[in-house]
C-alpha cells in the first residue's frame, strides 16, 4: 500500500488574501487525514529577497494562519516555489516512503504550482484539492486546474477524498 500525506502550502498571515474562501475546507481535508491516519504536512515560505516585505523569516507574516488546524510538527520552511526544494521536506518524503499526496494551499499559480509540477517530475502520485487551493487572482484557479491535469494530477474536491462520508 502506497503511503499518502496530505500537504498545506503557504497558508500564513502574509498570504491572507483569499484563504479565508477555503479555510473550511482545509481544516475539514486535516481532519480526514487526522482520522485517516495520514501525514499533515505544513509547509512554509520564508522569503530571503532583501528588497521584500513579506514572508520574512521571523517575522508574524512568515507564521501559519491562526484558523488553519495544525495537527503536526510536520512543519518545512521553503525558500523557493517547489516544496520539494526543501531538504528537510524531501527528507521526511522519503524516509515515511510517502509516494501519493493531497495538495492544498497558496498560491495556485505559483507554489502550488511548482510543488505539483516537481512532485509529478520525481514520479510520485499528485491529487489536488480543488476546493483547497487558492490565488491571488481567483480567475486563475480554473486555468491551473487544468494545468494540474495536464501534467498528470487528480483533481478532486474535498469532499471526495477517500472514505470522507464515514464521518460525515
Amino acid at each position: 500500500m502506497q503511503k499518502k500525506a496530505l500537504v498545506i502550502i503557504d497558508i500564513q498571515n502574509d498570504i491572507t488574501k483569499n484563504y479565508k474562501d477555503i479555510i473550511d475546507n482545509i481544516n475539514n481535508a486535516v481532519d480526514w487525514a487526522v482520522n485517516h491516519n495520514i501525514p499533515v504536512i505544513y509547509i512554509r515560505h520564508e522569503n530571503l529577497s532583501a528588497g521584500t516585505r513579506t514572508l520574512k523569516p521571523g517575522t508574524f507574516g512568515a507564521e501559519l494562519a491562526s484558523d488553519l488546524k495544525i495537527v503536526s510538527k510536520n512543519v518545512f520552511t521553503k525558500y523557493k516555489s517547489n516544496a520539494l526544494s526543501s531538504e528537510e521536506f524531501a527528507a521526511f518524503i522519503g524516509a515515511n516512503e510517502i509516494c501519493d499526496f493531497y495538495i492544498a494551499g497558496a498560491d495556485a499559480a505559483v507554489c502550488v504550482k511548482s510543488t505539483c509540477y516537481n512532485l509529478l517530475k520525481a514520479n510520485y502520485n499528485v491529487t489536488v484539492l480543488s476546493d483547497c487551493i487558492t490565488s491571488w487572482d481567483k480567475k486563475n484557479i480554473p486555468e491551473m486546474i487544468q494545468y494540474y491535469e495536464s501534467k498528470g494530477s487528480k483533481i478532486i474536491s474535498s469532499s471526495d477524498l477517500p472514505g470522507v462520508s464515514a464521518f460525515d
